[in-house]
């Protein structure tokens, strides 16, 4: 009697799949990839081994690391670039690909599908742009990082949502939609400033070349083509024909992105239906057991797969891989940097400074402020002024695309004190915007408890 109730709760209950012993690993693992801040807590970690190599006996060794170069010859066709290159063009891509995924989805799912709600967010993201960028131009016009302007107009979204959660439960649920949905139109704002203002000398042809493969998805899905695979070796061959072109090929993320379906193939009715055949037994007389059962199986394996979108299911697929892999990898091969207080007071680490922690709260109070005034946009009641001033402070978190734009922008001589003003005004963001958070969230809970 006890081995039979051993083994049925070895089983589990009979609704869930069979355990086995690999789950003691992968169950905490995926409790951990559904915390948020995981990602920017890895983040940070990958910054600071980088900072701590670049300034350690090794730091050449590391430094040059990234220079190694990697790639295919085939008789007079050569094509090769370094491992860091690889990481910030290719790997990079993706990254764009999910912000523009999220981004659509809250247009089409979640909060920007109500217009004036979404304008204070849009409206917030231009100033949170132009302002910074001005900012910088004042104190590197007709300097010699005049071209970085790109630099301190983009957000990092997991270390701002990172710094919220870090806050807690009592943190606005409108603030934190409004700063995610300002930090992916930041980015895509970002990778249309990196498309139009760094590419280099453009090549028609091969601009045809990527709209001809734009057009083969847009009709394959259509047509109804599901293979993922399929669209793989699509946007493989898109990417190769805009790197060509002279734009920058992580654009091709944000475009594709774009382009993904929201629809579901397979609605939540037929999906009851089709799960409902997983359940009766065969009659004992009946032939092709097997083969029914085996068909039966699969169909109900694509309809469950299927009852999500392709929106979705990318969604779902790419997250861990962009959070806990490919951003912490670009951190690593970026952000490390020799450090050399005497730059402090360079221009170029004060304009980056100043248009980072400065520019963005200004730009981004200022222009909702207008859009308000103007009806434009609403502002959630539960949202007041005094919040959306923290988050902007925290929108002075640049990072991860400030380190991207750099290294695209600047000559190599300028990315070190370039890097240097990226991580101390991220730095300084984080724990002002925080700090001013923490204090609102205390003196609301507070008045809470004197009145009642």
């Amino acid at each position: 009697m006890k081995k039979t109730a051993f083994r049925a709760h070895e089983r589990g209950h009979p609704t869930q799949l069979p355990s086995e012993h690999v789950d003691w690993i992968t169950q905490p693992v995926t409790r951990f990839l559904r915390i948020e801040a995981a990602a920017g807590a890895v983040l940070l970690f990958f910054t600071l081994v980088a900072l701590a190599l670049s300034n350690s006996p090794w730091a050449e060794d590391f430094l040059s690391l990234w220079d190694t170069p990697i790639g295919i010859t085939v008789g007079s066709l050569e094509f090769q670039r370094s491992l860091q290159e690889w990481i910030n063009d290719a790997l990079m891509t993706l990254f764009f690909f999910l912000v523009a995924l999220e981004l659509k989805r809250e247009i089409v799912l979640g909060e920007l599908k109500t217009p004036r709600l979404a304008m204070l967010s849009i409206s917030g993201a231009i100033g949170g742009m132009l302002v910074p960028a001005l900012i910088y131009l004042l104190f590197q016009l007709d300097q010699p990082g005049q071209h970085g302007w790109g630099i301190v107009m983009a957000t990092d979204t997991a270390f701002v949502i990172a710094c919220l959660i870090l806050l807690g439960p009592r943190v606005p649920k409108s603030l934190r939609v409004f700063m995610l949905s300002l930090a992916i139109i930041d980015d895509i704002g970002a990778i249309v400033v990196v498309a139009v203002g760094y590419g280099e000398e453009i090549h028609f042809y091969a601009i045809g070349l990527a709209v001809i493969g734009f057009i083969v998805v847009k009709i394959m899905a259509v047509l109804g083509v599901r293979n993922l695979a399929v669209y793989l070796c699509i946007g493989g061959l898109i990417w190769f024909a805009v790197d060509a072109s002279g734009i920058h090929p992580t654009v091709i993320g944000v475009v594709l992105g774009l382009m993904t379906p929201t629809r579901r193939w397979v609605n939540e009715q037929r999906l009851l239906t089709i799960m409902e055949c997983v359940v009766p037994p065969p009659l004992p007389n009946q032939r092709d057991v097997l083969h029914l059962d085996r068909q039966v199986l699969k169909t109900a394996e694509a309809a469950a797969r299927e009852a999500l979108s392709p929106l979705e299911r990318l969604e779902i697929l790419l997250h861990p891989w962009v959070g806990f892999v490919i951003m912490p990898l670009f951190a690593f091969a970026n952000a490390g940097v020799q450090l050399s207080f005497s730059e402090l007071s360079g221009s170029l680490y004060i304009a980056i400074f100043a248009g980072l922690v400065i520019g963005k709260p200004i730009g981004i109070i200022l222009f909702c402020g207008l859009a308000t005034l103007l009806k434009l946009a609403v502002r959630p009641p539960e949202l007041p002024w005094l919040y959306l001033v923290a988050g902007g402070m925290l929108a002075g978190i640049g990072f991860t695309m400030s380190l991207f734009i750099a290294h695209l922008a600047l000559s190599p001589a300028l990315v070190d004190v370039a890097k240097l003003g990226i991580l101390s005004a991220s730095l300084f963001s984080a724990l002002a915007g925080m700090m001013l958070l923490s204090w609102l969230l205390k003196r609301d809970a507070s008045y809470k408890d004197n009145q009642t």
